[in-house]
């Protein structure tokens, strides 16, 4: 039978009003409590009022036909409030704050101002500085604040209010006890939400901290990772806008985990965001195999970044004298002033930017070198007219002094600059002088040029030289096609040959454009599940945020990639160097006590330094172990499953085994995700079956993935131990 958790019981008394699902034990509580939810519930009208006739207005503008470049980003903006608008219809309002001072002011999914545009906020954006209290606040550290009240709502009515004095005469050890408890205990249903209601300080913290450089979050299982850096997504495209107009990247560790969060930025409102995995940047190039951990490693290391850089810089040609055709003349630039204008052209930028630069130099010096020979043959034309002229003028009896109408001085045989212009623009669409440049600095393809490099030998040799022997083996042995490992690479190629014509990207939303473009830069880019990234990968994240205003948020200690790294300095010192803050979060909201009681000794064979996240409920489930022969596994399992479907109908119940396991059980449980430990990252069930933990032990880095294996439940977790 299970049993409610002791905090969860004293929860339901914090403050002033009872949560609704507990029953009054004075007829003053109970008149009290309605009084309350109907106080809610007439702002909650009030405010949804409000809300619907902005959004019928925004209508209205979006249904005129824009004139001009103007009128389109106006359009543009009001798009996106009347997205944000409609998005509000769940959870519009959820939080009030009194103040010491008799102000009221209530806190919400959205910001609301009355009719009048001089009045005061109906309705306090959650990310605005005047809503932070809303998070911070307590009893000790009041901030202003007489009292919190966190409201609950389903859809257009208010289910219950939970209210915290904030005037010391009660301390709670989280913010908002009952309702995030509460929010705790509801069945998952395969779908993040929100938890701008719930947050907590050492979140909220985190949500607000200053974008100024990377912000790495070390942080346990179930402690909030994945929301905070979401929560953080909206909060900074809130506080920032100009960062809204250069988008924000989202890089999660697989699509499952994509479509898990896919609700969670529009629910709160945010239209320019981007959501990918490392494998899924360059949209034009598919990953097609598996590879073996050992190569997945050595591809990741940092050290391909220079090897690339080398082996693209001794792809450029080398200075020499060209000798050009231009209309049946040979014409000659000389190695000297080809080497200034290589050097010139080069300068920082990409190979084929530099190619592009370098050809439009060309056709400037060759139209001033055919200018100059013209010039020099019209002189030597002159000189000898000038000869002809005076032999007649003798035989004629004429002297120096004999008036003549003109000469050969008068007719200079130079060209205008007009000319000299319209010469260079005929050469620049010549296709002869265009073939003759490709030949020399030809245009290059990304995938060829690495598919050369991997698989030849003596290249490896030459550009990666701290790779051994045996290593440049098993490299050079790998056949197309690309595996994930090939990305990171592609990618730096691509960004140092840059492209040969980037035309500009379309689109309604800022985020349609940063899709379909490999070198746009984000204003800021978030990593969730980041200890699982190779030193490439980082490189990959640092391309497309120069700026380094990134968050990357993980946990250490539930890395399974093939790379070395045991702590996060090691992760992204190759990238970063020590120039990045740390933080953490330490209390684990998901994981029942119960459950994590049984991770430590895991996280010590993992060879783990931290402390484990602190749990702060309970269930009131002792997880279970049932032993099993291997001809029993599968109608063990199926019987299992149907039994924690049982329990926890209306919630989710996930299946977690070995890879080896995967096929067997995924036929016999067709009706429930059977997942490896890696596929199960940053999910999470009511309910999860753990089959065979020994050999998700046995498996590369195989303690870490048994750590996340236990930590994916929210409620039960059982355990199917084959014997042998």
């Amino acid at each position: 039978m299970r049993r409610k958790s002791a905090l969860n019981n004293s929860a339901a008394g914090i403050g002033e009003v009872a949560p609704d699902d507990a029953p009054p034990t004075r007829t003053a509580e109970g008149v009290a409590r309605r009084s309350a939810v109907a106080e809610e519930q007439a702002f909650l009208d009030l405010a949804t009022a409000r809300r619907n006739r902005l959004v019928d207005h925004l209508q209205v503008e979006l249904s005129s036909e824009a004139q001009d470049a103007l009128e389109r980003a106006r359009q543009r903006m009001l798009r996106q409030q009347y997205e944000e608008l409609r998005g509000a219809r769940e959870g519009l309002v959820f939080g009030r704050l009194d103040g010491l001072d008799g102000t009221v002011r209530h806190v919400g999914r959205v910001g609301l101002r009355n009719d009048g545009e001089d009045g005061e906020p109906l309705l306090v954006d959650w990310r605005a500085p005047a809503a932070r209290p809303f998070y911070t606040a307590t009893a000790v550290d009041p901030q202003g604040q007489a009292r919190r009240r966190h409201i609950r709502t389903t859809g257009s009515t208010v289910v219950g209010v939970d209210d915290e004095p904030l005037d010391g005469t009660m301390t709670a050890e989280l913010v908002g006890e009952g309702a995030l408890l509460a929010a705790l205990d509801q069945r998952r249903t395969g779908r993040m939400t929100t938890a701008i209601s719930t947050l907590q300080r050492e979140q909220d913290d985190i949500i607000r901290a200053e974008a100024t450089g990377p912000l790495i979050v070390q942080g346990g299982p179930g402690t909030g990772k994945t929301v905070v850096a979401l929560h953080r997504v909206a909060y900074l495209l809130f506080a920032h806008r100009r960062m809204a107009e250069q988008a924000v990247l989202v890089l999660g560790p697989s699509p499952r985990f994509l479509q898990y969060i896919a609700q969670v930025l529009p629910a709160l409102g945010e239209t320019a965001v981007v959501s990918a995995t490392c494998d899924t940047l360059l949209t034009d190039i598919h990953v097609g195999r598996d590879e073996s951990r050992l190569l997945a490693e050595i591809k990741g290391r940092a050290l391909w970044q220079p090897a690339l850089e080398s082996y693209v810089a001794a792809l450029l040609p080398r200075p020499r004298e060209l000798k050009l055709r231009w209309e049946g003349e040979f014409y000659v630039i000389p190695a000297a002033t080809v080497a200034q204008a290589l050097a010139s052209a080069v300068q920082g930028r990409p190979y084929h930017r530099a190619r592009a630069a370098f050809a439009e130099q060309v056709h400037h010096l060759l139209a001033d070198v055919v200018a100059e020979q013209r010039e020099a043959l019209m002189d030597e034309m002159e000189e000898g007219f000038e000869d002809i002229l005076a032999r007649v003028d003798k035989s004629l009896g004429h002297d120096d002094h004999s008036t003549r109408t003109s000469t050969g001085s008068d007719i200079d045989g130079l060209l205008s600059e007009e000319e000299i212009e319209n010469l260079r623009c005929r050469i620049a669409g010549n296709s002869t002088i265009a073939r003759f440049i490709e030949a020399w600095w030809p245009t290059l393809d990304t995938e060829t040029l690495l598919g050369d490099l991997l698989t030849d030998r003596a290249l490896l040799a030459r550009f990666a030289p701290h790779l051994s022997p045996e290593e440049i083996t098993a490299v050079s042995a790998e056949p197309a096609p690309w595996a994930s490992s090939d990305i990171p690479l592609l990618d730096a190629l691509a960004d140092l040959l840059g492209e040969v014509d980037a035309p500009q990207p379309q689109g309604e939303f800022v985020a349609d454009r940063a899709r379909r473009q490999r070198g746009w830069v984000y204003g800021h880019v978030v990593v969730d599940e980041a200890q699982e990234l190779s030193e490439m990968q980082w490189h990959m994240v640092l391309r497309r945020c120069p700026s380094r205003s990134i968050t990357a948020v993980g946990d250490i200690d539930q890395t399974e990639a093939a790379h070395r790294h045991t702590s996060w300095a090691q992760a992204v010192r190759a990238v970063f160097g020590d120039r990045w803050t740390a933080a953490e979060l330490t209390i684990c909201y998901r994981t029942p006590r119960e459950v994590m009681d049984l991770t430590e000794p895991v996280l010590t064979k993992a060879g783990s330094h931290n402390t484990p996240p602190r749990a702060v409920r309970s269930s009131g489930i002792a997880p279970w172990e049932l032993t099993i022969t291997p001809a029993e596994l599968a109608d063990a399992a199926a019987q299992a499953v149907r039994q924690l479907q049982q329990r926890w109908r209306g919630g989710t119940v996930g299946v977690i085994a070995p890879a080896d396991r995967i096929a067997e059980l995924a036929a016999a449980l067709s009706d429930v995700p059977v997942l490896t430990a890696t596929q199960s990252k940053g999910l999470e069930w009511d309910a999860t079956l753990l089959i065979d933990p020994r050999g998700i032990a046995a498996e590369p880095r195989g303690w870490n993935g048994l750590y996340v294996a236990l930590t994916r439940c929210t409620q039960e977790l059982g355990q199917l131990i084959p014997l042998g």
